[in-house]
């Protein structure tokens, strides 16, 4: 408990240093904990690996526990979301301030087990974000549920992060993200392979995308070594969420909520990093006490 109290008051001076306003939101009445403290209070958990708000609040100490209750909680952390994930592009963009290379890759966000998916009704409020039937290559799976797509730098730090419906194609996300990533190289897997993307990429926003070609393609050539070991940085990214940060549990009902957690997860990746630059240590060294 004396920890996660810890780790709270010092989240909430780093996000002091990024950002002075303590509310973001306009409200009747002034609320007991700030927005600025909700965000910290739930980058501290989650950085603790307590994704259970039911839990969260059997630990919270009682200065802490006054102040919020469980269901404001919830309510509130689900609209700062926008303002949590500006955060973690503050801490991104400290830690890397520019980058010419990136890396770009899929995950799959399963909601239930695929014989459970006929019947279940999360995330089902709205058709437009309700979940779907889906494939992961790389796991040689069928899954109902949503894919997270991610951008990387070379040194691991994300810089996009995204969530779509498992049937949508990898190539698809980053028609949505061009525009944030002009004049770089993106690396990506054969599931990015386009001739069509690629020339767009390049012709209009001078965005190449490198991927494997496969063996049977005219003018064959090996991927480059040292391209096939920057996307391995991704792919660990994305098992320290999976281990640690446990993003493929899922306790919310609605897709407001499901996204809010991923949010939540993928800033406190971000926020660790950005302690360990600060502290001149390896900053995907994860496993740290804040």
């Amino acid at each position: 408990m004396s920890n996660l109290l810890e780790s709270y008051n010092k989240i909430l001076a780093l996000l002091h240093t990024l950002d002075g306003k303590d509310n973001y939101r306009q409200q009747v009445r002034p609320p007991k904990m700030t927005d600025k403290q909700l965000i910290a209070l739930c980058l501290a958990a989650e950085s603790q690996g307590i994704d259970s708000e039911r839990y969260l609040f059997r630990q919270l100490p009682s200065e802490l526990l006054v102040i919020i209750e469980r269901s404001v909680y919830n309510r509130r952390r689900r609209a700062l979301s926008p303002k949590i994930e500006d955060f973690r592009q503050a801490m991104s963009h400290a830690i890397v301030p520019v980058e010419t290379y990136h890396v770009v890759d899929s995950m799959p966000l399963e909601i239930c087990r695929f014989s459970r998916a006929a019947r279940s009704r999360i995330c089902q409020r709205e058709v437009e974000t309700a979940p779907d039937y889906g494939y992961c290559a790389a796991h040689k799976m069928h899954y109902f549920g949503y894919k997270l797509h991610a951008v990387c730098t070379v040194q691991g730090v994300l810089r996009n992060v995204g969530i779509t419906k498992a049937s949508c194609h990898d190539i698809h996300y980053i028609n949505d993200i061009r525009d944030d990533l002009n004049a770089c190289v993106l690396i990506g897997d054969k599931g990015y392979l386009s001739q069509t993307l690629q020339l767009d990429l390049f012709d209009n926003h001078g965005l190449k995308l490198n991927t494997p070609m496969r063996k049977n393609q005219q003018d064959y050539k090996p991927f480059p070594q040292a391209f096939s070991k920057v996307r391995k940085r991704i792919e660990t990214l994305f098992s320290q969420l999976c281990d640690q940060f446990m993003i493929r549990r899922n306790y919310a009902k609605s897709f407001e909520g499901f996204s809010a957690r991923i949010i939540s997860k993928v800033a406190a990746l971000t926020l660790i990093q950005w302690i360990n630059h600060q502290a001149g240590r390896e900053i995907n060294h994860l496993k740290i006490m804040i």
